[in-house]
């Protein structure tokens, strides 16, 4: 097992439900994988340096997790399909 940290932006034009949804549909996605989420860090929303996909901002979430090897990779793919996740981005620590 070893710890990683997630740091993922969502789309600025969903509600704070839907929001939140977001954050617990992906924590719920490393504890099925056999993972602990450690620590969630909601930083809110924050400017681009450069327009993605013609916005300008984004609601930052930064996880900390522990999980095996092959947990990363579903992570990613399934943050890929979604159409809310603007970025993502997975670093092992």
């Amino acid at each position: 097992m070893s710890q990683y940290q997630l740091l993922y932006i969502i789309d600025k034009d969903l509600d704070e439900e839907a929001k939140q949804a977001q954050i617990d549909k992906y924590n719920q996605l490393i504890e099925s994988l056999g993972g602990t989420v450690d620590t969630t860090d909601k930083w809110g929303n924050r400017k681009f340096a450069y327009p993605i996909d013609k916005k300008n901002e984004g609601y930052y979430v930064l996880v900390k997790f522990t999980a095996g090897a092959d947990a990363p990779a579903e992570i990613e793919r399934q943050m890929r399909i979604s159409d809310d996740i603007v970025r993502q981005m997975i670093t092992r620590i």
